[in-house]
């Protein structure tokens, strides 16, 4: 774990959950696993408040437990996992796939279940159910049995597992169960972790109460508090979103591959041919073609494994993430450095090993320019130099001198500037909030007075007294402010798409070996 990680991670712990939480977490990523009262007395902070924290961290996945380095008879110890909280920058986009496949349902049931870290299903869906009924029009409701519909839907397409420590354990498991172990193991290897429970719910979504309605609330909270406590038949069995989720995002029907594997499952041509689109028209000895020529393709994205069923072929999905992190590499510095510069980079990609000679012959570049360019690069560790001596004195008049680039240990380097990156986005969205907070709270108070003067039916020149209580400069402070942090925001969205591709290759490079 790198100082940027550390960083990062304690950047989204602070935005997410708040400073105590950011404290509690970033001092276990820095001191590794700590019992309840070391963690406590090393951060100098109240024993009821790290409690607190170290729960929120559990509920999301972000914290592990277990019996610590004294044995089962000593005292408990904690552990945070940097890739679950690494994980948070992706949420806007798991947010966002589920909505463009499963519609306004699927998008409020993953957004509730990540905001929560794990909810039962039951809980899921009334929540969902509640939350689509207020906005529809009066006397319309949504039905559980739709919203029930689109969770089996994110179930069955891997988007939501039931939490590890539940998986085969039905109805008696509880979040005590959660250790270090449990994380160990994948959802694939657990028989239980797509399988729904059988629930006992039915009824309609039920819309928020007006303000007018509060003493009401209160005279019968405790009624209604026992009236909802019914027994719905999935207790205990709590839900999180899968950590497969980028899998199905890239393809949603590939249920059979893991998630780190170099290769997809073998398919056969016949297994290809009836899952293509009819529109797209393509008839079995054109896709015996289109396959021949996959295979005999120099990239060696698609390779075959065997004859029967018309060939079985399988996707080389670390050679595809290779290639993908090459293109990255050579566009980084050809922004940084220049075309030439780039030129140089991609020769020794494909050279493997050359001579200062020899890169300013094939690259033809003058030699000074070469000279020049090569040095900046090994300065910033894009390129290596490697010495192989002719005698064992390593003279330099008898070594050769060869510039190389090795992909994994550069992509590991970019990997870290993007991590330093993304937390210097956020420290400066941060800053320009707090030296805005004073404009933001009068905009929000001020669309808060509106909406509630509309939703009484004010008239239009009431309406527009109250706009103008802000003035034009502040205004335009908040048009600039919302222009800049949605710049940052696309800008973070960007860069996390490079993590996750060099995260994928690396974790490809090692499973690969």
């Amino acid at each position: 774990m790198t100082s940027q990680e550390v960083r990062l991670c304690g950047l989204l712990l602070q935005e997410h959950f708040g400073e105590v939480v950011e404290k509690v977490g970033t001092h276990l990523l820095r001191s590794g696993a700590l019992s309840l009262r070391a963690l406590a007395h090393e951060t100098n902070t109240p024993l009821d408040l790290v409690k607190k924290s170290l729960c929120v961290l559990v509920q999301h996945g972000m914290c592990v437990f277990g019996s610590g380095r004294r044995g089962p008879g000593g005292p408990t110890e904690y552990r945070c996992l940097v890739e679950r909280i690494l994980y948070t920058l992706r949420f806007p986009r798991y947010i966002y796939t589920a909505k463009s496949l499963y519609g306004d349902t699927g998008e409020l049931i993953v957004e509730e279940v990540l905001q929560r870290g794990e909810m039962t299903m039951s809980s899921v869906v009334k929540t969902v159910a509640d939350r689509l009924t207020h906005n529809m029009e009066d006397g319309r409701s949504m039905d559980y049995s739709e919203v029930i519909s689109a969770f089996s839907s994110l179930v069955d397409t891997h988007f939501l597992q039931r939490c590890l420590a539940a998986c085969g354990k039905g109805n008696a498991a509880t979040s005590s169960e959660k250790t270090p172990n449990s994380s160990a193991a994948t959802p694939e290897s657990l028989t239980d972790c797509y399988k729904l429970p059988q629930i006992n719910l039915r009824g309609r979504g039920k819309r928020r109460r007006s303000s007018g309605d509060s003493d009401v609330d209160q005279r019968g909270g405790k009624r209604a508090k026992l009236e909802n406590k019914e027994l719905c038949g999935d207790e205990g069995v709590f839900w999180q979103t899968s950590s497969e989720i980028v899998r199905t995002m890239l393809r949603i029907s590939e249920m059979t591959t893991q998630p780190n594997a170099a290769y997809t499952q073998p398919l056969s041509a016949n297994e290809i041919f009836r899952a293509l689109p009819a529109s797209y028209n393509i008839s079995r000895s054109t896709l015996d073609q289109y396959l021949t020529l996959l295979v005999d393709d120099p990239m060696e994205f698609v390779g075959k494994s065997g004859d029967s069923g018309g060939g079985m072929y399988v996707v080389n999905l670390h050679k595809a993430l290779a290639n993908l992190a090459r293109a990255t590499l050579e566009s980084v510095v050809q922004e940084r450095f220049g075309s030439r510069s780039a030129r140089i980079f991609r020769l020794l990609l494909r050279k493997r090993h050359l001579e200062q000679k020899q890169v300013e012959d094939f690259a033809m570049i003058p030699a000074k320019e070469a000279k020049d360019m090569l040095y900046t690069l090994l300065s910033e560790n894009l390129v290596q130099l490697q010495e192989i001596p002719k005698t064992p004195d390593h003279a330099p008049s008898r070594t050769f001198y060869l510039y190389t680039v090795n992909q994994l240990p550069t992509a590991r380097m970019l990997l870290q500037h993007c991590y330093k990156t993304v937390g210097n986005l956020i420290e400066r969205r941060l800053f320009e909030t707090r030296e805005n907070k004073r404009h933001l709270e009068k905009s929000q108070r001020i669309e808060a007075i509106l909406a509630s003067l509309q939703v009484s039916g004010a008239e239009p020149a009431q309406l527009t007294e109250v706009e103008e209580m802000i003035t034009a400069p502040e205004r335009q402070q908040l048009e600039a402010l919302k222009h800049h942090i949605n710049k940052m925001d696309s800008s973070e969205n960007q860069v996390d798409e490079t993590i996750f591709l060099l995260e994928s290759y690396i974790s490809s490079t090692k499973t690969s070996h």
